[in-house]
């Protein structure tokens, strides 16, 4: 009827496995997050970088804003001269630009 009182000091040392346990799934979170949204969006922000910087006089593009227009020149390394409409030219930032479509590609 007696309860000894080694039965209540048989625990291990305490905080040896929850450490591991807490920090293996905060592990698999990032590495998910990393697969699943960082490593893409970096991917298309590279592909969209090179996309920039192939831009030339005759493409036509697509701003962010939904103008499309045909390069007239390329001022420098981050503005062009877009023609929009008849006589109508405006200046782009390569960073605003949405799409670049080639000379010859058909508007979807």
């Amino acid at each position: 009827m007696f309860i000894s009182q080694a039965f209540a000091q048989s625990t291990g040392a305490p905080g040896a496995g929850d450490f591991i346990g807490m920090v293996l799934p905060l592990v698999l979170i990032m590495g998910v997050f990393y697969f699943l949204l960082i490593r893409p969006q970096q991917r298309k922000m590279k592909e969209h970088q090179a996309m920039l910087s192939k831009v030339a006089k005759g493409d036509t593009v697509v701003t962010q804003g939904g103008l499309i227009g045909k390069v007239v020149r390329v001022v420098d390394d981050s503005e062009l001269l877009v023609e929009v409409g008849e006589n109508v030219k405006v200046r782009v930032l390569k960073s605003g630009l949405a799409d670049v479509r080639s000379k010859g590609e058909p508007a979807k």
